[in-house]
């Protein structure tokens, strides 16, 4: 059963406030700061958001998703940034070329906010991964067509995207989006809760984002 991931919300959704930046002035800045190899990855990102703009959000998803889950390689925080849990910015997870969960669901996130995609509709999702005998913290991005609908999963491990149904190797604990923090069963509740959420809005937006 799907119905543990939660429905997206009762109403209908208006138009989307877009995440908006100079595309120069971010590879300007990831130049600046990470280096030539970072510029060159920005501008790649760039030109991946251009080519998806304007399709229909199937079609941004499968390119999202297909982009961050090719740009990184998966690791460790402490072996990536020194910390033992560190939200980087697209930015720096590209300057970096890795991150752990959840800096793929922070790129795709705000790839697709980028696009125009309703914020309603994505959720950042923490479960529980079953993976051979062991069940570890994951972090994946639900994407919920329509308020009650079933969300579509996009996962750092699998490059597939899928229905929440055909996942049971995921068991959600709670989710999150910039409208506020859901645990199934209960009442949603302020993400200003969240710090390392307000740090990484703080960071983006001193590297020219507009979150």
């Amino acid at each position: 059963m799907y119905v543990a991931w939660g429905p997206a919300g009762a109403l209908a959704w208006g138009p989307a406030p877009a995440v908006t930046f100079d595309p120069g002035a971010l590879a300007s800045y990831a130049r600046q700061h990470y280096g030539a190899k970072a510029g060159r990855a920005v501008e790649s990102w760039q030109a991946m958001l251009a080519q998806a703009a304007g399709l229909d959000e199937q079609e941004q998803l499968r390119m999202v998703n297909g982009f961050w889950n090719n740009a990184l390689i998966g690791g460790e925080d402490i072996s990536i940034w020194g910390q033992v849990d560190y939200w980087a910015t697209p930015l720096q997870s590209l300057a970096k070329g890795a991150g752990d969960c959840e800096d793929y669901v922070i790129g795709k996130y705000f790839s697709l906010l980028h696009l125009g995609v309703a914020p309603e509709k994505l959720r950042f999702v923490y479960v529980r991964a079953r993976i051979g005998s062991q069940s570890i913290a994951h972090m994946v991005l639900g994407y919920y067509p329509q308020p009650q609908a079933e969300p579509l999963v996009l996962d750092s491990l699998i490059d597939r995207i899928q229905p929440a149904h055909n996942r049971p190797d995921l068991t959600p604990v709670f989710s999150f989006n910039a409208q506020g923090v859901y645990v199934p069963g209960g009442r949603r509740s302020s993400v200003d809760g969240i710090g390392r959420w307000r740090d990484l809005l703080s960071r983006m937006r001193s590297e020219g984002f507009q979150p």
